[in-house]
């Protein structure tokens, strides 16, 4: 996409044409490797050059919407070590052309172009630097060439690092049959062996339905296998993966919606199973996927679709009431810096359950009603953890219980607080750790939810500073586009506190906005330098804080809120995306508000950031809300 942004002249990456929307996701590994012959040997450029050694086998599969992580190998045959960090970083980049956006974009790419660093700190001559890529696959089944580029950062494309990959994207005939995870390769556990089902009966054969209106369901189905179920649930398509679209408070947890373990059924038997749901978001046709798990293995093969018409409505948010006094939510009236809750984390198996917790001043570990229990000192760990209604927690005299959950307090402002069992290089893959916190950290069970969460409390400019939807690279004017929008939604979610249902305002992942903390602060300081220069700033309607989506990327035009989710939205109408347009992209989000590569686009062509934001939400005003 960003050959409209870059002239010809421009053969290697260039920090200032770069734009990150980072999103966080679950990665699973694909160990399909194998030794390439070598390769013609281009001419070393400014000292580097590659050797490809290893890649994944050509046409290898991915279900649609799945995400894989693949590995390649090159060998360093140029004249200079490779490092990941610092000057002429070795990543890689889409290609062909270059800068473009790829379909198989995940979201732990650092931007829509830059897919992945190498994993290695430095790699001498000779020796050997590994790429492990992430890809995403797009909802339409075909086939499909994918090209990247080694490239040393600000310096030169690498000669010899240019590959594609060839990936078919269909639906595999077998699917995950085990509660414990995914067996690969779409081979079936023997715990299977026997299970097999159908559905006899349903309440509706389509549903027609507002948008998040909660529909109660009801299946007839009967047991065409020769094993008798004991236990049975209706369960979201991964096991492993809370549904965020349809999730319902009535759920036993957000992948097992619900579960009968009254008496058996023999095969040949029948079963009724009820259960609730909320519609998607969106206007439009949809099917709602579950599966059905027996005897704690997931049936092979089985789905429960649901065909749902949405015909209108629109996201819950908007029509819920603000919980602050009225003078707050004015915008003609200054107010203090909002205090946000981020819910970052959930302890569970990527932390063996447990959080150890530590910070870089001296602090206080507290209860939910402010009762100290225990002074700790500068980098002093805490480990901590839920279960049968307690919090137990350790700070060096034994294991210590309270009823009440548990606050990690730094005696200083701008202290930086550790989740110390918590790496994402080694659970997901990343580049980074972004494990480090401002102010105050949490742990507490969520009932509605079934987990235990790690919550972030700060201020709003702070939580900005470590916000994953943009980086360092993209256009000064953008980044300060970017991050009035999203302060605006924090803004908008303080003030009704409903969202979370009052446990957190937002959570760190995609489905609210992405947040890194103070880890990804260090490494993209200029998103810190747009924040103060836009500090305190939101954008209103009449007088109010507005709601202001955004998306990754429209296919010409913008959509108005009435088109994707019904009612009317009075700011969001939809406009035409000429950059876009031009270069025949597909709508890649919801297409309401505003579309980032349309606005990088005009930031690039010499637009300011209000510009920007008053041409995307009609007739809103920009003010200035606390200092």
């Amino acid at each position: 996409m960003y050959t409209l942004l870059l002239s010809e002249s421009h053969a290697y990456p260039s920090r200032a044409t770069k734009f990150s929307l980072v999103l966080v996701s679950i990665f699973l590994f694909f160990s399909g490797i194998f030794l390439l012959p070598a390769s013609t040997e281009a001419a070393s450029l400014k000292g580097f050059e590659a050797l490809q050694v290893s890649a994944p086998k050509q046409g290898f599969t991915m279900e649609p919407g799945s995400t894989q992580e693949v590995l390649l190998t090159f060998k360093n045959i140029g004249e200079k070590t490779w490092v990941n960090s610092g000057s002429s970083y070795i990543s890689v980049y889409t290609y062909d052309p270059k800068y473009r956006v790829s379909d198989f974009k995940a979201d732990n790419w650092i931007d829509y172009t830059q897919a992945s660093i190498m994993k290695e700190s430095s790699v001498p001559v000779g020796g050997v630097g590994s790429i492990y890529l992430t890809l995403h696959a797009p909802n339409t089944e075909g086939m499909y060439k994918e090209t990247f580029q080694l490239a040393a950062e600000d310096t030169a494309w690498v000669p010899g690092g240019l590959f594609t990959l060839s990936i078919v994207v269909k639906d595999s005939d077998t699917q995950e049959s085990s509660v414990e995870g995914s067996l690969g390769d779409g081979e079936a556990s023997p715990e299977s062996d026997g299970l097999s089902a159908m559905i006899l009966l349903r309440s509706q054969k389509v549903v027609t339905a507002k948008a998040g209106e909660v529909i109660s369901y009801k299946v007839g189905i009967k047991n065409t296998g020769t094993v008798t179920w004991s236990s049975r649930e209706v369960v979201t398509t991964n096991y492993a993966i809370a549904s965020v679209d349809t999730e319902h408070s009535s759920w036993v947890s957000s992948t097992e919606l619900v579960s009968n373990t009254t008496g058996t059924v023999k095969p040949g038997g029948l079963d009724f199973l009820t259960f609730s749901f909320k519609a998607p978001t969106s206007k439009g046709t949809h099917t709602v996927r579950y599966q059905m798990a027996v005897n704690d293995t997931v049936v092979p093969d089985f789905y429960i679709d649901i065909p749902v018409e949405v015909t209108s409505g629109s996201p819950e948010i908007i029509d819920e009431e603000v919980t602050v006094e009225e003078s707050q939510i004015e915008s003609d009236r200054v107010i203090d810096e909002p205090i946000l809750r981020i819910g970052l984390l959930t302890i569970d198996e990527e932390t063996d359950w447990v959080t150890e917790i530590s910070c870089d001043t001296t602090w206080k570990l507290m209860d939910s009603e402010d009762g100290l229990l225990g002074v700790m000192e500068k980098d002093e760990v805490v480990r901590a953890f839920y279960k049968n209604q307690r919090y137990y927690f350790n700070r060096g005299r034994g294991i210590e219980e309270t009823y009440k959950f548990l606050r990690f307090v730094p005696d200083e402002e701008d202290a930086i607080c550790t989740i110390e069992n918590f790496d994402r290089r080694e659970t997901r893959g990343a580049a980074y750790a972004f494990n480090q916190f401002r102010d105050t950290l949490e742990l507490q069970y969520i009932p509605y939810k079934d987990e235990v969460w790690v919550i972030n409390e700060l201020p709003i400019e702070e939580y900005l500073y470590g916000l994953g939807e943009t980086s360092n690279y993209s256009h000064s004017e953008f980044k300060k586009t970017l991050l009035t929008i999203a302060r605006t939604y924090g803004l908008y979610h303080w003030e009704r506190n409903s969202k979370h249902k009052g446990y957190f305002h937002m959570n760190a992942y995609a489905d609210d906005q992405v947040y890194f903390g103070y880890g990804y602060e260090v490494v993209h300081p200029l998103i810190k330098e747009a924040v103060e220069q836009t500090r305190g700033v939101t954008v209103s309607y009449e007088g109010r804080t507005a709601i202001t989506p955004y998306f990754s990327r429209s296919d010409g035009r913008t959509r108005s809120w009435s088109e994707v989710w019904g009612g009317t939205v009075a700011w969001l109408i939809g406009k035409p995306a000429p950059c876009d347009a031009e270069r025949g992209y597909s709508l890649w989000g919801h297409g309401v508000g505003l579309g980032a590569t349309e606005a990088l686009c005009m930031a690039n062509n010499g637009s300011d950031w209000e510009e920007i934001l008053h041409y995307f939400y009609t007739d809103v005003d920009l003010t200035k809300r606390w200092e």
